[in-house]
């Protein structure tokens, strides 16, 4: 596992956040977080790539093409944006695995006390312009938060 935080410049970091948390940025309601239809849980979330291709414009595309200039990737399988909202109290959404075999990364655009928990519970916090990179048969789960309106991650999985 490794974790670089302060992963993107500045500069276009803030590019990336003001676009994915502006309120602009075209998030999609999903009724369950695991595909689990027993899943009383909700999100938002967006899919820039999935194994039918690129899902959005290249204005959007533009706002994470740092992030991948900077992933050592032979082929991307999935990028996905995540938004879960406020709680009263943290919710843990279900330890899964994102695919059977590659990489996983995780980019964090937002601080707040949520996090990502792997199943040796080690923790993750939620901390802008940081990323988390790990073998995708890791077990793990993202929680809510309870300090911020939102908490906001971008998922990239890879081989």
């Amino acid at each position: 596992m490794n974790i670089y935080k302060k992963f993107l410049p500045k500069k276009i970091f803030k590019e990336l956040k003001d676009g994915i948390m502006s309120d602009y940025f075209p998030w999609y309601y999903n009724d369950c977080i695991l595909n689990n239809k027993k899943d009383k849980n909700f999100q938002f979330t967006f899919t820039f790539l999935n194994e039918k291709g690129i899902n959005c414009s290249q204005e959007i595309i533009d706002l994470i093409k740092p992030i991948l200039l900077k992933l050592k990737y032979k082929k991307l399988i999935a990028i996905k944006a995540n938004l879960l909202t406020k709680t009263n109290k943290i919710v843990e959404q279900g330890f899964h695995t994102d695919q059977p075999k590659g990489t996983t990364s995780i980019f964090y655009i937002n601080k707040c006390n949520g996090y990502t928990k792997f199943k040796n519970n080690k923790k993750i916090t939620s901390e802008e312009n940081k990323l988390v990179e790990f073998n995708s048969t890791l077990e793990h789960t993202g929680s809510s938060c309870t300090d911020k309106k939102r908490r906001v991650v971008i998922n990239f999985n890879y081989k």
